[in-house]
């Protein structure tokens, strides 16, 4: 990549370009189970359930335009024998795949997991999303789970893929 890309913590101003990328990803049928485009009024709750400090929302930019976004989530929220757990989710802008924003993106919230306490992280994703499958093995996420076929959209089946990373301590 010829630019440079930043990641940093989400604000508020972003979350139009944040609702941008996800809509593009419902458009794809192929990345997301929501079957209808959002507006910003429908992800602002959403949006204030982050916390920089235990389940960040992290945004990559080049040239100050946010080009993907990555999201920490409780997994199997108020169970406290399991908050080192994370359920990690990623969209990336769709003129942006194959650039390796990406793998940038999820190797630094990856990094930031010792800071925030979290030792696994579980990516939920539909079994047709080839280039998240990609990106996933390349990082060393293994598969941990196979839903098959509990999926609609729009009449075509699919199924959902765990896949786990177990975070190394530094």
């Amino acid at each position: 990549m010829k630019k440079e890309l930043t990641i940093r913590f989400s604000k508020i101003t972003d979350l139009p370009f944040i609702v941008g990328i996800y809509n593009q990803a419902i458009s794809s049928k192929s990345a997301t189970g929501d079957l209808n485009e959002l507006n910003v009024q429908d992800r602002i709750e959403w949006f204030n359930k982050f916390d920089n400090n235990e389940y960040p929302l992290y945004v990559a930019e080049i040239d100050n335009i946010i080009v993907g976004y990555c999201s920490l989530s409780p997994y199997r929220k108020g169970r406290k024998a399991m908050s080192s757990v994370a359920e990690i989710s990623y969209y990336l802008d769709y003129s942006f795949h194959g650039k390796g924003v990406g793998t940038i993106l999820l190797n630094y919230v990856i990094s930031d997991c010792n800071r925030i306490g979290k030792e696994n992280l579980l990516a939920i994703l539909l079994d047709i999303n080839s280039p998240s499958i990609g990106l996933l093995e390349k990082l060393n996420f293994k598969k941990w789970g196979h839903f098959p076929d509990i999926i609609n959209i729009n009449g075509k089946k699919c199924g959902h893929f765990i896949y786990g990373l177990k975070i190394s301590k530094t």
